[in-house]
C-alpha cells in the first residue's frame, strides 16, 4: 500500500510555468512505476506523462510533449510534473498515480492501483 499526496497547483496566468509534486508514503518509490493524470470539468480522466522505477524512461502524450516533463526522486520519495507555457486548456486537476512494478500500457488509468487526492491547476488567459 503507498499513499499519495499531490501538491504545487494553483491559479496562474497563460505562459506561465508551475511545478507539481507528489510525495509517497512508501520508503520504496522505487517498486512503483508512476505517472501524472488530468482530468478537466466533465471529462474523462487523461493521460499526462509517465516514467519507469529508476527513471531512465519517460513517456508523453503527444499534446503535451515539449511543454510537460516528468521526473522523480526515489531518495525523497517524490514525484514531479514540471509545467511551462501554460494554456487555459490545462485547466484541470493533476493526479499522480502509482502501480507496483512495470507497466506498458501506461496511458490506461484502470492500470493503476494508487492514486492521489488531486491538486487543481487553474490557468487564466
Amino acid at each position: 500500500q503507498v499513499y499519495l499526496v499531490e501538491s504545487g497547483g494553483g491559479l496562474l496566468q497563460a505562459g506561465d510555468s508551475l511545478r507539481l509534486s507528489c510525495t509517497a508514503s512508501s520508503r520504496t518509490l522505487s517498486n512503483y512505476f508512476m505517472a501524472w493524470f488530468l482530468q478537466a470539468p466533465g471529462k474523462e480522466r487523461e493521460f499526462v506523462a509517465a516514467i519507469a522505477r529508476n527513471g531512465a524512461s519517460t513517456y508523453y502524450a503527444d499534446s503535451l510533449k515539449g511543454r510537460f516533463t516528468i521526473s522523480r526522486d526515489n531518495a525523497k520519495n517524490t514525484l514531479y510534473l514540471q509545467m511551462s507555457s501554460l494554456k487555459p486548456e490545462d485547466t484541470a486537476v493533476y493526479y499522480c498515480a502509482a502501480v507496483t512494478g512495470d507497466l506498458s500500457a501506461y496511458m490506461g488509468h484502470y492500470f493503476y492501483s494508487y492514486w492521489g487526492q488531486g491538486t487543481q491547476v487553474t490557468v487564466s488567459s
